[in-house]
């Protein structure tokens, strides 16, 4: 592996056999930092957006969205010069091999031109195909959302840093269920599925974007469940929910970090509980 000096740090990245270096999350903070930095300088602004176009309609990308993807890259090909990195908005460059960064500059682009503040920045990475560890940084709210070596902790501006835990002891009938857009659910089948899981819990709410990923890991909500997922949309929010307790999928139990229809519960046994009603299939719940 290439060694690198992570501009900003000071600190010398090398191996990641095993345990990630004590220097690496440092590092990354600093770049979210400084990435952070350039998303408020635009953010509840007339920034300009051009649309991408989708199969799900409108998809803006501003110059928050490349200019950040860009300083990630640069940062982390300048500490790990031998590692994939997959971005939104500028593919994959790299050496494919056991490590993968992948990053989303800003997840909720349609929340940050209208003003919302749910969005953030991501930042993931895979060990071989399985996610192990994520970053997600909401810089208006001083939040940072992260994963590394089986811990999940949030660091709020002028605050402690505290550990995650998804919330404990709510059945499906009790739980509070999160979508960004129900309109990701593009086949008959997906909206079929959705409507049940929604029919089946007490509340249901949309919006939220990588923040509803982050609200299940510090054990607000119980479920997240979205379609039409991108491997760096959901890549870095894996393992805050898992070190936080939770369980992500996608709908069949199978692994999520390809992205798709993905389930995210703050428990196992609400996870099987919302399996069963999503594919359709007899709860006790």
């Amino acid at each position: 592996m290439s060694e690198g000096t992570v501009e900003g740090t000071g600190s010398t990245t090398g191996s990641m056999a095993g345990p990630m270096p004590a220097a690496m999350p440092a590092a990354i903070q600093a770049m979210l930092d400084r990435a952070g930095a350039i998303a408020l300088r635009l953010f509840r602004t007339a920034v300009d957006a051009d649309d991408k176009g989708s199969a799900l309609g409108y998809d803006p990308v501003t110059a928050a969205d490349r200019d950040i993807e860009e300083l990630l890259r640069a940062g982390i090909a300048a500490a790990f010069g031998d590692h994939e990195i997959v971005g939104e908005e500028f593919g994959t460059t790299g050496v494919a091999g056991r490590y993968r960064w992948l990053i989303d500059p800003i997840d909720g682009t349609k929340a940050f031109v209208t003003g919302s503040p749910l969005w953030g920045i991501l930042v993931g990475l895979l060990d071989d195909g399985r996610p192990t560890a994520g970053w997600m940084h909401q810089p208006y709210l001083g939040e940072t959302f992260s994963a590394v070596d089986g811990r999940a902790w949030l660091d709020r501006r002028g605050e402690t840093r505290r550990p995650l835990s998804t919330r404990r002891g709510v059945g499906l009938a009790d739980a509070a269920l999160y979508t960004t857009f129900p309109g990701s659910f593009t086949t008959a089948a997906d909206r079929a599925a959705f409507a049940r899981l929604s029919d089946s819990v007490r509340l249901t709410r949309f919006g939220g974007d990588c923040y509803a990923y982050a609200l299940l890991a510090l054990g607000q909500i119980d479920l997240v469940v979205e379609a039409s997922l991108q491997p760096y949309d959901i890549v870095p929010m894996i393992p805050i929910v898992e070190a936080a307790g939770g369980v992500v999928t996608g709908r069949h139990g199978e692994a999520a970090a390809d992205g798709g229809f993905v389930v995210a519960s703050a428990t196992a046994e609400i996870h099987a509980a919302a399996l069963a009603v999503i594919n359709g299939r007899a709860t006790d719940e």
